[in-house]
């Protein structure tokens, strides 16, 4: 019984824990928002990079704890990063618990490619990037490179969960620990990310994750994993 208690009261510590990081984390991005109505940040390059109050942070879910930021990126943005991905766009793979390769599945229908290290070097990726880390509050260098995905019709991402689940990839970073999901397009039907209850794993099970079948048009996303530390390759 003493037991039981122990491990309920460790589990409130957690949970509680975990609301009141979201509540500072939150709090620190509202605060980016309402300095942008001071007129000195107008001419302010950093602020420009940043989008503040162009962002407009949404709290959806505390557990999972899920951050809708409105107008992250510009619609040039967008265009940008799905014209460097269109030519190398391949079948997308999934990372294989055994041996922590990517491999092709039907969980996953939909092609993509990942940002190449000169690519980051480009001024527009690494204002991206920098407004990903800032808001996330994760450093840029823990960050793995942009991928671009695209769904066209029929295509679909079974539910799973982000973070690693063999021993292999945390070797490179140590664990993901947030997912910035950027959507690309707004004229896409169906293609919807939802959340269903967790299942067996490490981590926080209420992350898992799915895609839902495009029923029109093409969805395009870009997606970055942030881990624990600085991410090797």
């Amino acid at each position: 019984m003493a037991g039981m208690k122990f491990v309920f009261g460790l589990l409130t510590f957690v949970t509680v824990g975990m609301i009141v990081g979201a509540l500072f984390q939150l709090a620190f991005i509202r605060r980016l928002e309402e300095s942008s109505g001071i007129p000195h940040w107008v001419d302010d390059k950093e602020a420009v990079v940043l989008h503040l109050g162009i962002v407009k942070p949404e709290v959806l879910s505390w557990s999972p704890r899920i951050i809708l930021f409105r107008n992250f990126l510009s619609m040039e943005e967008c265009d940008y990063l799905r014209a460097i991905a269109r030519p190398r766009l391949k079948i997308s793979n999934v990372v294989d618990r055994k041996t922590g390769k990517g491999v092709k599945s039907g969980v996953r229908t939909s092609s993509g490619m990942f940002l190449s290290p000169e690519e980051r070097k480009y001024p527009i990726i690494q204002a991206i990037e920098r407004r990903i880390s800032i808001y996330s509050q994760i450093p840029e260098e823990n960050g793995e490179h942009i991928q671009v995905l695209r769904y066209e019709k029929n295509q679909f991402y079974q539910p799973h969960y982000d973070f690693f689940s063999d021993p292999f990839n945390v070797q490179r970073g140590g664990q993901r620990i947030a997912t910035m999901l950027m959507y690309l397009t707004d004229d896409v039907e169906g293609g919807e990310t939802y959340f269903p209850l967790g299942l067996d794993g490490e981590g926080d099970l209420y992350s898992q994750h799915g895609g839902c079948e495009v029923v029109g048009g093409e969805k395009w996303s870009a997606t970055v994993w942030m881990r624990q530390g600085s991410v090797t390759f």
